[in-house]
């Protein structure tokens, strides 16, 4: 028996209605830097649901404001590389400089913040342009960008410098150099702004920095058991959306630290993948998503139990993880 016309034409508008329009899909995007590709999980089985064709090197990723978009840096094509959510498929690309590697997007989306480490610059880039507004000089080897929550400043650290710059996004101008220790990479902040919290890779240490003044307020050490101190490479972190938790991945170390934000103290370390590097969690705070750059793996973190709940083979050396929820 052929089903009604009205149900066929009902299940048609359903259809298209999603491809137009998907939002929160569930999709867990991850950047492997050495398969040229986004992978895209379906969280609801972990299955694969597409390899997304990317510009050489994907490393960094965000979404747009809206969630529509998907905007992955392509480090080796000098580019980022633009994915539509409903379909995808890279819809488009912006050009960004040689040598990109981290980046940010403003709050409305409309001006790009990109580290280009061979030029030891910050370019901003208008989004509906395409086109540079401004380069920033800053110290060798850029890599973590990051905006305030009030889209006033911008940070970025100097790999060789040591330092975290403070920039004012209106007028780009330099506010602040701040020493911190070896290797600065990434940053976290509290959600009212007080606190940023960076990670260096060399250092083994996590500085928090004052968010008005850019003082610095505390240095944190990480001694997971078993590991000698030259293995412990933090990197990648995250922050609770209550400012209460930040996490950190050890690199070398093959962990994660769980750090109490009041009391600056290491509350655990869980065991993850090889080369723990990226960290991401999910809207409710509730999963960490760890990426593995050397076990081609990430490992989903049950954060109030602190176990590893499973591992996902994704592509070879993963960088960063989004997840769409």
């Amino acid at each position: 028996m052929k089903p009604p016309i009205g149900f066929i034409a009902a299940g048609i508008l359903a259809l298209a209605a999603g491809a137009a329009g998907a939002k929160d899909t569930g999709y867990v995007f991850v950047s492997s830097e050495n398969d040229n590709a986004v992978t895209v999980l379906d969280s609801k089985n972990w299955q694969v649901v597409k390899t997304i064709a990317t510009g050489k090197r994907p490393r960094d990723m965000r979404l747009s404001p809206d969630r529509s978009q998907l905007y992955v840096i392509a480090s080796k094509a000098n580019r980022i590389d633009v994915i539509d959510i409903g379909q995808l498929k890279v819809a488009h690309s912006i050009p960004v400089g040689e040598d990109p590697e981290m980046f940010d997007l403003s709050p409305d989306g409309k001006r790009l913040y990109v580290s280009n480490e061979e030029g030891a610059q910050v370019t901003v880039i208008d989004v509906a342009t395409k086109k540079p507004v401004a380069r920033i000089e800053v110290g060798e080897e850029p890599e973590g960008v990051r905006l305030s929550r009030d889209g006033k400043r911008v940070y970025a650290t100097s790999e060789v410098a040591n330092m975290v710059h403070v920039i004012d996004a209106a007028t780009n101008r330099i506010l602040a150099n701040v020493v911190v220790a070896n290797r600065p990479r990434r940053f976290a902040m509290t959600p009212d702004g007080a606190e940023v919290w960076v990670t260096s890779e060399l250092g083994g240490k996590v500085t928090v920095l004052d968010g008005a003044t850019n003082a610095i307020k505390a240095t944190i050490g990480f001694t997971p058991k078993g590991f000698r101190p030259d293995d412990v490479t933090p990197v990648g972190i995250a922050m609770s959306a209550d400012g209460k938790t930040v996490y950190v991945t050890l690199g070398r170390a093959n962990h994660i630290a769980v750090v109490d934000v009041a009391s600056r103290k290491v509350q655990d370390y869980v065991l993850v993948g090889n080369r723990a590097w990226g960290a991401t969690l999910n809207r409710d705070g509730s999963l960490l998503f760890v990426a593995n750059g050397l076990s081609d793996d990430i490992s989903i973190v049950d954060t109030k139990t602190r176990k590893v709940l499973r591992s996902v083979p994704v592509g070879r050396v993963p960088h960063t993880v989004v997840i769409d929820d």
